[in-house]
């Protein structure tokens, strides 16, 4: 279940993005590097480095709330607390995309099929 930190993101788990995903109301920023996007990433999430990250450029959370991912979790909530200091919510998912395939989600893997 979601929480809130003690500085105030609220962290998902990833079986909650996924239904958030489902339902169409979440942005799902992926915060990793481009060559790790590239290899593997989930469907339907947008990549904005961390490295290159800025809190201003995204939209205001609208009708879909923001949510950011990473590999483990350490640079979504970085993202996250960046964006709670530009003065909009702020949201990640807990463990990154390890969680998310350790859990048995499905990704999207350049050059490999869907069986």
């Amino acid at each position: 279940m979601s929480h809130t930190t003690p500085d105030g993101v609220t962290e998902y788990e990833p079986e909650e993005v996924q239904a958030l995903l489902e339902q169409g109301r979440v942005l799902l920023v992926d915060v990793r590097e481009p060559m790790e996007y590239a290899a593997e990433r989930i469907s339907g999430a947008l990549l904005y480095p961390l490295s290159t990250f800025d809190a201003v450029h995204l939209p205001p959370d609208g009708e879909r709330m923001v949510i950011f991912h990473c590999a483990a979790g350490g640079r979504s909530l970085a993202a996250a607390r960046m964006r709670q200091a530009a003065g909009q919510p702020a949201a990640h998912m807990a463990g990154g995309i390890s969680e998310w395939k350790s859990q048995g989600l499905p990704t999207v893997r350049v050059g490999v099929r869907p069986a």
